[in-house]
């Protein structure tokens, strides 16, 4: 089966794209990572697209970086060089479109920092999140040390980063990680009933409304 999925509605103004390595929960390889970045390409330069929501199959999210592949690159300047021309994740910050994080079970790691690089998040009531990076003597590689801060703070930030703790879905909500809480079998559903509202806004507005968003960075 393909790493990452994608499907629009029947008016185009929706694309969902669906992380699908379940046996793994959703870690992301190269494989991943580079249908990702093609995905992300499409929606971009898609004029129908208006939102776009960001998902995973089977029980969680996305555990972040696949660690079997960790070190196994034969070049580490190569890897870095293609990390660069392929950037994923500030092609998915950038996308005009809005985006939409649709989280349930696990999101961990590059898992939680995905969501953070979306513009609005909605997570079911089972969701649990984690930055465990700094316990494995690595630091979030996602833009979560930009992005958790700006979100909630500086200091919630540090904490989060620095212990690796746990968060349940009321606690993620409270500190505003994601913007409401909707039973598991009602995130898809819920997902797509805020994204349908948001497509009717122009997007001109929707451009003009992210940029500003983002000069309060």
């Amino acid at each position: 089966m393909p790493a990452v999925l994608y499907d629009k509605s029947a008016d185009g103004r929706i694309a969902t794209v669906t992380l699908n390595r379940p046996a793994v929960l959703n870690a992301y390889n190269v494989e991943m990572r580079d249908a990702l970045y093609e995905t992300l390409l499409a929606v971009r330069d898609d004029p129908e697209v208006r939102v776009m929501i960001l998902r995973g199959t089977g029980r969680a999210f996305s555990t972040g970086g696949d660690v079997r592949e960790f070190g196994t690159a034969p070049s580490p300047i190569a890897a870095r060089s293609v990390r660069w021309r392929r950037d994923v994740w500030g092609t998915l910050r950038s996308l005009p479109q809005l985006t939409l994080a649709a989280v349930h079970g696990l999101a961990v790691g590059g898992g939680l920092e995905m969501m953070l690089l979306c513009d609005l998040a909605i997570a079911s009531s089972d969701a649990r999140f984690a930055l465990p990076e700094t316990g494995l003597a690595m630091i979030p590689g996602v833009g979560g040390t930009q992005t958790l801060p700006r979100l909630i703070g500086q200091g919630r930030a540090a904490d989060l980063v620095l212990t690796g703790r746990w968060l349940d879905a009321p606690s993620a909500a409270r500190l505003g990680l994601v913007s409401r809480l909707v039973p598991r079998r009602r995130l898809l559903p819920a997902a797509t009933a805020l994204a349908r509202r948001l497509a009717q806004l122009a997007p001109s507005l929707v451009r003009e409304v992210k940029r500003e968003l983002r000069a309060m960075e």
